[in-house]
């Protein structure tokens, strides 16, 4: 069974930084694509980042210059650098990751606070 397990969250002043962290375990599995989404009250869960197992990229118009995804495929574990937060990152970070099957995994999130 598989199961993500995000780390990293809390409570940071606007400007500062944050590294979210996802580890997933699972015997034998490898994702296609792992990455972060967020929801923040009253708003649609919305997609931060991805990375393919290849190296592609993808973020949010929001985020980018400020955020970077990054994984370890040996430890099938997922990060998020988090810098120059805004009261506009605050949410509850959601890890999500596709095997090549096409099935997508949750974990339960972690919330950050972005405020002073």
């Amino acid at each position: 069974q598989v199961q993500l397990v995000e780390s990293g969250g809390g409570l940071v002043q606007p400007g500062g930084s944050l590294r979210l962290s996802c580890a997933a375990s699972g015997a034998g599995v490898a994702f296609y694509a792992m990455g972060w989404y967020r929801q923040a009250p009253g708003k649609r869960r919305e997609l931060v980042a991805s990375l393919s197992s290849g190296g592609s990229t993808n973020y949010a118009d929001s985020v980018k210059g400020r955020f970077s995804i990054s994984r370890d495929n040996a430890k099938n574990t997922v990060y998020l650098q988090m810098n120059s937060l805004k009261p506009e990152d605050t949410a509850v970070y959601y890890c999500n990751a596709v095997n090549y099957n096409g099935v997508s995994y949750w974990g339960k999130g972690t919330l950050v606070t972005v405020s002073s």
